[in-house]
């Protein structure tokens, strides 16, 4: 958003009596209607542009974030996966199977226990978890040129503290090195 619109926007929502995005002058009661629409609508614009580039691919959400996890964590094995995505075993085996099946994904028996399945992205997955990583990189980058220096971090910052306070540490080693569970 440019500084312009970006001051339009904040003189028209106090106006309207409402807190400004970023303040928490509200009461615990008053739902904070400003953030939760612009979240929305960032979070849907976000994810279209990789929708779109999946559609291509007869691809969708679901597979997007299990390719992605697993090209950025080389070696996770199902159950970090699904630690990581909060979801069950059932819902992920329809989107890993057909990862699997369409050469995007590789499962590797364990070393020490050969029921333990470690997931690899192939070169196809690897080049298709990238182009969707760069073409949501060029959203964040486009909104970081016009917003001002040190952004990113209070960007970072603010989403970490989205995280539900039992997960945050966990999820911040997660981003800060790629592998689960470990430290910097």
């Amino acid at each position: 958003m440019d500084v312009i619109l970006h001051q339009k926007w904040r003189s028209l929502v106090a106006e309207q009596g409402r807190p400004a995005a970023g303040r928490a002058e509200s009461s615990a009661d008053e739902p904070m209607f400003d953030l939760i629409e612009l979240f929305f609508f960032a979070y849907r614009d976000f994810v279209a542009d990789a929708d779109h580039l999946l559609e291509d691919y007869g691809l969708g959400r679901a597979h997007h974030r299990v390719l992605h996890f697993v090209n950025r964590r080389p070696g996770l094995t199902i159950a970090e996966l699904l630690d990581i995505l909060k979801i069950t075993k059932q819902s992920l085996g329809r989107v890993l199977k057909e990862l699997l099946e369409q050469n995007y994904i590789d499962a590797v028996p364990g070393a020490s226990d050969r029921r333990q399945r470690h997931l690899h992205p192939t070169g196809r997955g690897r080049t298709l978890a990238l182009e969707v990583a760069r073409l949501q990189s060029t959203r964040f980058a486009r909104v970081l040129a016009q917003m001002p220096e040190g952004s990113r971090a209070g960007a970072a910052d603010f989403l970490l503290a989205m995280v539900d306070v039992r997960d945050r540490d966990k999820v911040a080693a997660l981003v800060a090195t790629g592998r689960p569970g470990t430290g910097p």
